[in-house]
Parts: structure tokens; sequence; C-alpha cells
């Protein structure tokens, strides 16, 4: 019977693990994070019935548009994230409160043109409120990254 013992004189410490490259990058970290999230208020809102999209890539296999949250939402997070490293404390929050007002608009826009259809119990404040904290909690988990990596 082979036992492993240890070498009293050896003073190497235990490597410590290594976490992937794409988790040590907070802007990636977030902008996955960002689209994962943004998928899943689109199916809790879809499933509410609170508003549907009439027309949307695989209708038979997706109950939401999976083009903005997996391909619109990560280039803007990322715009978004760049940006908001330039300006100062109250351009940021100008900045999210000027997002949250545009995609309002958006809203409305893609109403008008079909891409989205809301319930007659939806309020488009819902939207500002809801993206206002939606870039919230997007800037502050990346921030959170940002000082954790150092």
């Amino acid at each position: 019977m082979n036992i492993v013992k240890h070498l009293n004189g050896l003073n190497s410490q235990p490597s410590p693990k290594k976490r992937s490259r794409f988790w040590n990058n907070p802007t990636l970290t977030t902008i996955f994070l960002s689209s994962i999230l943004a998928t899943y208020l689109d199916l809790f809102f879809v499933g509410k019935q609170m508003y549907h999209f009439p027309i949307r890539p695989l209708p038979e296999v997706f109950s939401i548009n999976i083009t903005f949250p997996l391909a619109g939402v990560p280039v803007l997070v990322f715009v978004f994230l760049q940006v908001m490293s330039r300006v100062n404390k109250w351009g940021k929050v100008g900045l999210i409160v000027f997002i949250s007002l545009l995609m309002t608009i958006f809203e409305k826009f893609s109403e008008l043109i079909g891409w989205f259809e809301h319930a007659s119990t939806w309020n488009h404040l819902y939207t500002f409120f809801g993206y206002l904290l939606f870039l919230t909690i997007i800037y502050s988990f990346y921030r959170g990254l940002e000082k954790r990596k150092g």
C-alpha cells in the first residue's frame, strides 16, 4: 500500500484556483448577465400576458423575440458601459434617465410598426421605471466587478 506524505521542508503554497478569462472581464460578464436578465424578464412578462411579440423569429419555438435580448441588449449594454466609464456622477444619472426615456419612446414606436403589443392594462411608465432599475442594477453589478478585480 502506497501512502503519499507531505514533505515538511517544502514551502510551496497550494496554487489558487484560476477563474476563466471570461469571468475575469467585468464587461463581458455584465453583458452576459444583462442578456440573461433581459431574456427572463421578457419570458416573465409574456407569461403574465402583459405583452407579446407578434413578429418574432421561430415563433413555434420561442414565445419572445429572442433577437433583442440575445443581440440587441449585449450591443446596447456594451455601448452603455463604455459611455458610463467616460462621464461623471451626474452624467451617469442623466444617462440612465435618458436611456430609460428613450426606451419608452422606442417601445411606443415598436408598437406602431407591429413588433410589440401590450395588454390594455400596461402603462408606459412601467417601461421607464423598469429600464431605470435594470440599468442601475447592471451598472452596479459592473462597478462591483470592477472593484473586486482591483
